[in-house]
């Protein structure tokens, strides 16, 4: 099995030590591991914008390079999500077909998944708040809405449950967005700050001493609420807590 490790820009350029956990649990597993040193962004951020053909060079790029994997995996699910949904439609305006949109996970559904594991590496012995970023959700289907009638899943919590140590709890309103929402926490920052603001506090209000999630953009928005505030809470992505320790 030989897997892709795609690195989204904004975990390499600002949360480098995710990539790093993410390498090192692949290999854990006895993964075959490869960082193509030539990837860039995905072109969400072009996209999510108004500009997607803008995002049409770059997933030429990634489907050029990523193409010769049996799997492709990222710490990420807004990008692995764009990668799955959109490239497909992008890519038809120029008469080409996505071959890597069939084969792109998130870290915590490969896990899950496909590698199908049934103990983790990690002790982490502390009280987290599981946070459940949209794209995870609603796309990826990494646990279930709490609008839909369906029985309810979550296969990060089972993940976490994995992990030695660790104590799991979730906020109020579990599964509400944190107000990042990639290009909409630029043009509404007002109203992005105040769905940070009272995601933050559900996840505080929980008595835990992190925030966790498989998305490093949520993570980051609502680690400058507590950095901003002070607040008794950090954050960390939770494949640094399946990795800890490695």
């Amino acid at each position: 099995m030989r897997v892709g490790l795609f690195i989204p820009c904004y975990v390499n350029a600002a949360y480098p030590e995710v990539g790093v956990a993410s390498y090192k649990l692949l290999t854990h597993f006895g993964v075959e591991v490869d960082y193509p040193v030539d990837q860039t962004c995905c072109g969400q951020p072009m996209a999510n914008a108004g500009f997607e053909d803008k995002a049409l060079p770059l997933a030429n790029q990634f489907n050029k390079l990523f193409d010769q994997y049996d799997y492709i995996v990222a710490p990420s699910g807004s990008c692995v999500g764009f990668v799955k949904d959109s490239y497909p439609r992008i890519m038809e305006k120029e008469g080409c077909t996505s071959k890597v949109s069939g084969k792109v996970y998130d870290m915590c559904e490969f896990l899950h998944d496909i590698l199908k594991v049934e103990a983790l590496p990690g002790v982490f012995p502390h009280k987290v708040s599981l946070h459940n970023s949209c794209h995870g959700l609603r796309e990826l289907k990494l646990g279930s809405a709490s609008e839909l009638n369906i029985k309810p899943y979550s296969k990060v919590k089972d993940l976490l449950r994995l992990v030695k140590g660790v104590e799991v709890v979730e906020p109020e309103r579990v599964d509400e967005c944190c107000g990042f929402g990639g290009m909409f926490s630029i043009e509404e920052p007002a109203v992005s700050i105040r769905m940070g603001n009272d995601k933050v506090s559900c996840h505080t209000a929980t008595g835990a001493e992190y925030i966790t999630g498989p998305d490093s953009s949520c993570l980051m928005h609502m680690g400058g609420i507590v950095d901003k505030k002070g607040l008794p809470i950090k954050t960390i992505h939770v494949v640094e807590i399946f990795a800890a320790g490695l």
